[in-house]
Parts: structure tokens; C-alpha cells; sequence
């Protein structure tokens, strides 16, 4: 266990440190950023260092520590990310294509989430409808769809779809049931042409049997 939570706090000592290097030279700064960054990511991904954040955080103390200590932290991050040194920190951690695709890939779900409750409400549909009546945002799309790349992105999304094996299933199924509703509602019309031509010539036999 003290192995673990030492592993956790040379974490966040080391990235305290980078945070607040904001003395040192250009060089030695990003030397300093790239290996202590280098060193988070190992620790962080590392079977100890995620048993460690697991352990720490479910701690009873540690929580109630958090909780009382809730509004220092609160002022002590917001101080960290709102000063120079923090701002350029995460201004190079969200340069980092692999640190940015790790961080979407995490609040996706939440994205989603966030997306279908705000569809569903009723002020913001009323804000997109707003949105997309503008006439500076009806140009602007015109322009975007009638440019070139538009339209080479549309083209390949299409044929991308189209060569797709789940969608030639979907659509394979699609086919195959409207055949059989056709053929089901040719069956029924002509059954009941059928039933009108035989209660027709039944009824032109009778005729003549009275005649006579």
C-alpha cells in the first residue's frame, strides 16, 4: 500500500513541479516537460499506479479529507489552470494528439450523454432553430457544401456506406420483406378477384334458370 501511494504522489508531485517551472530556460522547460510528462503517462498506465488511484480514492479518510478540503482544492486548481504556467501546460498536453485522443475517447460517452439531453430540451431546440435560420449560417453552409472537398467527403462517405457489409444486410433484409409484402397483397388481389368472377358467373346462372 505505501508503495502504491508513492508511486501516486511522485505522480503528482511531478506534475506539480511542471506546472510551476516557469523559471527555467526554453530548452531545459520542455526537456523537463517531455520527461516528467513521459513519467506521468507510465505511472498513470502502470497495474500499480491504477490500483493505487483506486485505493487512495476509495479511502474513507481520503474522502472525507476531499470533502472538507473541497473548497482549497477547488481554488488551488482553478489558481493552477488560470496562471500562465498552467495555461501553457495544458496548452502543450492538448497539442499532444495521443493526450487529446485519450481525453475525447474518456467523455465520450458523457458528450453523448450531454448531446441527447440537450436534443430533448426544448430551449435549446428553440437556440439550434434560431441557429440555423440565420442567414449568415444558410450561407455559410451553402458555401460549405458546394465547396470541392465537401463534396469528395460526401462521395466517399456514401461509398464507403454503400460497400459497407452491415449496411448491404440491412438493406438485403429491407428488400426481401417489401418482396414479400408485394407478393402477400397480389396473393389477397387475386383471391378476391377470383371470389368477384365466380359469384358473377353464379349469379348469370341463375338468371337463365328463371328466364326458362
Amino acid at each position: 500500500m505505501s508503495m502504491k501511494r508513492s508511486l501516486l504522489f511522485i505522480g503528482l508531485f511531478a506534475l506539480f513541479l511542471t506546472a510551476c517551472a516557469g523559471n527555467s530556460s526554453g530548452n531545459e522547460q520542455q526537456t523537463d516537460y517531455d520527461t516528467t510528462k513521459k513519467m506521468v503517462v507510465d505511472i498513470l498506465k502502470s497495474d500499480d499506479g491504477k490500483k493505487a488511484m483506486t485505493e487512495v480514492m476509495s479511502d474513507e479518510k481520503m474522502q472525507q479529507a476531499m470533502a472538507l478540503e473541497s473548497k482549497v482544492v477547488s481554488d488551488a486548481v482553478n489558481k493552477a489552470l488560470t496562471s500562465e504556467q498552467g495555461k501553457e501546460f495544458w496548452t502543450k498536453m492538448f497539442s499532444d494528439p495521443k493526450f487529446v485522443k485519450g481525453f475525447a475517447d474518456s467523455m465520450k460517452k458523457e458528450h453523448e450523454e450531454l448531446l441527447k439531453g440537450l436534443m430533448k430540451d426544448s430551449e435549446y431546440q428553440k437556440l439550434l432553430i434560431d441557429v440555423f435560420q440565420n442567414p449568415e449560417m444558410i450561407e455559410q453552409m451553402q458555401t460549405v457544401m458546394e465547396g470541392q472537398k465537401f463534396r469528395e467527403h460526401l462521395e466517399k462517405t456514401i461509398q464507403e456506406t454503400l460497400n459497407s457489409p452491415l449496411f448491404k444486410a440491412e438493406m438485403t433484409d429491407t428488400l426481401l420483406k417489401a418482396a414479400e409484402k408485394m407478393k402477400g397483397g397480389q396473393g389477397q388481389q387475386d383471391q378476391k378477384s377470383q371470389e368477384g368472377g365466380g359469384g358473377q358467373g353464379g349469379g348469370g346462372q341463375g338468371g337463365g334458370g328463371t328466364t326458362e
